[in-house]
């Protein structure tokens, strides 16, 4: 097989795009309450930061019509998606307004949570990092959930799951 080599830029941003899609991500959608209401975004940028302090990090685009809400949001929760609601990520990818025909409530802090995934990080914002074109959001996790199941992950354009052993 033939390896491809180029430069980043305008003339290679597909080639670009491509390459970074041959890395798997686990699908997350991010919620936090506005004075507008709740508000949600997809995102594949996630990782864990620290176990002591409890931190993680997204990134949200800075072209993103959500991204002042987010950036300048006190407390989110991220949410960890299972395999089955691949509808969810489409939904909020679209519109982050739209939360009628959603299974979600209140936690106890008062943040929009969405039922049925497989964790839930809700985070106070501790820090963020000018990052491009996007912005590194750093929380520190405030309380955590977590129940079974195969998580949605996102590669080469395409959503699917880890096949199970056997």
């Amino acid at each position: 097989m033939t390896e491809t080599v180029f430069i980043p830029g305008p003339d290679t941003a597909r080639a670009y795009r491509d390459a970074l899609g041959r890395f798997g991500t686990g699908i997350t959608v991010i919620t936090t309450q506005t004075a507008d209401g709740p508000l949600a975004m997809t995102a594949n940028s996630f990782a864990s930061v620290s176990l002591d302090p409890p931190l993680v990090l997204w990134c949200a685009a800075k072209k993103s019509q959500r991204y002042r809400a987010f950036t300048e949001a006190a407390t989110y929760a991220i949410h960890i998606l299972a395999e089955d609601q691949r509808p969810l990520a489409e939904h909020f990818a679209r519109s982050g307004l739209e939360f009628d025909a959603i299974d979600w409530h209140r936690s106890d802090t008062g943040l929009p949570v969405l039922g049925g995934c497989i964790a839930r990080f809700e985070c106070r914002r501790s820090a963020l990092h000018d990052a491009g074109d996007h912005t590194i959001i750093v929380g520190e996790v405030e309380r955590a959930a977590l129940r079974s199941g195969r998580g949605l992950l996102h590669k080469g354009g395409q959503y699917g799951t880890f096949a199970p052993r056997g």
